[in-house]
């Protein structure tokens, strides 16, 4: 685990209303994290929630360049089925990023899984979406929460309210941050 290390999970799914509020969510959430010594940000690559955080962790990186984006990918053909527009941002996100590590060479039934662990197990921090208590999200979450990390759940408001951001670990506050700029 590194501790200077944040992964992303989330819904490939989002709803259309909230996807400029879950940008803010994420750019407040990365700056915090930035704020306290984090430096490397690892997403997995899909789209929705992971698409949303690669683009939000590429525009702060504009003003912190010392900031990594690492893309852990399933597989080179996790784009089969994509629209081309997507295609064209993931590409995009693909010439930015620092570093892209794949789980296998070709797609698997379990690859996605070997990127979800890859994500938690190298990383200190996750910054999540997850509204749906089943599927990829929840048991990445699940598995962070099982190996202590410390999960920002921005899809709860809770988490992120009155300028107070709450640091959980586990089950149990460890944290909380008071920040009037945001």
């Amino acid at each position: 685990m590194n501790e200077q290390t944040c992964c992303f999970s989330g819904h490939r799914h989002l709803p259309k209303q909230e996807t400029l509020h879950i940008h803010n969510l994420l750019v407040k959430h990365i700056l915090k994290l930035i704020h306290i010594g984090v430096n490397t940000f690892i997403c997995g690559g899909a789209l929705g929630f992971d698409t949303l955080a690669a683009l939000a962790v590429l525009k702060i990186r504009s003003i912190y360049p010392h900031i990594q984006l690492i893309l852990a990918l399933p597989s080179p053909q996790q784009t089969n089925g994509w629209s081309s527009n997507d295609i064209a941002v993931y590409q995009s996100i693909l010439k930015q990023a620092n570093q892209i590590i794949y789980m296998s060479q070709e797609h698997h039934s379990g690859c996605m899984h070997m990127r979800n662990h890859y994500m938690v197990d190298n990383s200190l921090y996750c910054i999540c979406y997850l509204a749906n208590q089943t599927g990829g999200t929840a048991y990445t979450v699940q598995y962070a929460k099982k190996k202590n990390r410390h999960i920002f759940n921005i899809a709860n408001d809770y988490l992120f309210e009155n300028n107070i951001i709450r640091i959980i670990k586990g089950s149990h506050l460890i944290a909380a941050f008071y920040d009037k700029r945001f």
